[in-house]
């Protein structure tokens, strides 16, 4: 268990404050204390031994750690570090949530893993003459198999192998930073060559620990192979789609311009003005700040509706869950899809 923060992160912190409007929590709340600046002096009242490390506890679980934070940041803070470092410090022992203990519990052992992939219609088992490896994902194998069986049919030339573990991002962001590097590692061992992903967190999180020269995510594969992709129709007019940017991919990656280029040959594509804020899925935010998370997501539901798209594409699953489940509850038609998803259904 980490006892103290890195200290030249909290020391690169100016307070001049230009991570207020851009975050979440201080847009809902007002309160300085929940805005990255708020926590960073937080943190080094802790640091400075002047602050007991338990009173960090509510702001790490308040926090969506969704790094909107950095790139407005003029002194270039890593904000996303020091949030895993707090949490590192905090969610130990009693203080780690229950529904943490639990998803920790299944993607930890291979009877877990293979569990989860248990009857999933997930993509095939395949060696491909290539250095390129799919990365499956623990609860999108599950939840969303399609997603793989997609990128399957789309690139003849990944290999898959269903036999992989974790990549540690869930471990990183939820309290074991040291051992969702570890994971990350592992995974680069056991899928040579490049990475292929199709979840933006876990992207991000294997790029900072084996490199960004050996994960791809989807969006920066495909435009990179620059095939024309063929309009997708509805009612004899192409489709009207817009964008959720996955807030890791986007603001830890820099990668979001690469969706967009893709969505623009599918269809009509509209930019919803609040595509790069959080959707308040934050990996397990969603489970564990349910109220929370409706609240920041409410404005991009109510954009949604007023735009009348027909698809909303995604790049990470947890956004997938997340925008479906919340435009289900506001009885909004918009459908929720994997980008990869609607890249095939334009190859047909």
């Amino acid at each position: 268990m980490r006892e103290k923060f890195s200290q030249d992160k909290l020391d690169r912190c100016i307070s001049c404050g230009y991570c207020l409007p851009a975050c979440p929590t201080y847009k809902l709340t007002g309160n300085e204390e929940s805005s990255p600046r708020g926590r960073i002096t937080l943190m080094r009242a802790v640091q400075n031994d002047k602050l007991p490390a338990i009173d960090l506890l509510q702001e790490s679980s308040f926090c969506l750690g969704c790094r909107a934070c950095e790139p407005v940041c003029p002194a270039g803070v890593e904000y996303g570090v020091l949030l895993e470092e707090m949490r590192e410090i905090t969610w130990q022992g009693k203080n780690r949530p229950l529904i943490v203990r639990g998803l920790f519990f299944i993607v930890d052992s291979k009877i877990g893993m293979w569990a989860l992939g248990l009857f999933s219609p997930m993509a095939k088992r395949r060696s491909a003459q290539s250095d390129l490896h799919l990365m499956y994902g623990c609860f999108e194998r599950r939840l969303f198999p399609s997603v793989s069986r997609a990128v399957a049919k789309l690139a003849p030339e990944v290999s898959c192998s269903s036999d992989q573990g974790c990549c540690g991002a869930l471990h990183a962001h939820n309290g074991e930073l040291e051992k969702g590097k570890e994971m990350a590692r592992k995974l680069g061992e056991k899928l040579p060559g490049t990475i292929l992903t199709t979840a933006g967190g876990c992207a991000a999180h294997l790029a900072s620990v084996i490199g960004s020269d050996r994960v791809q995510e989807f969006s920066q594969w495909w435009v990179k192979r620059e095939i024309t992709l063929k309009p997708i129709s509805k009612s004899d007019r192409k489709i009207r789609v817009g964008l959720q940017d996955s807030c890791h991919l986007r603001h830890g990656m820099g990668v979001f311009a690469e969706p967009r280029e893709i969505l623009k040959q599918l269809g009509d594509y509209v930019e919803i003005p609040s595509a790069a804020d959080c959707c308040g899925a934050a990996g397990s935010y969603a489970l564990l700040q349910k109220k929370n998370s409706r609240k920041v997501v409410s404005q991009k539901v109510a954009e949604i509706k007023e735009l009348n798209l027909d698809y909303i594409a995604t790049v990470n699953p947890g956004c997938t869950r997340q925008l479906a489940s919340e435009l289900r509850r506001a009885r909004v038609k918009t459908k929720v899809i994997h980008l990869a998803e609607l890249v095939a259904i334009s190859q047909k």
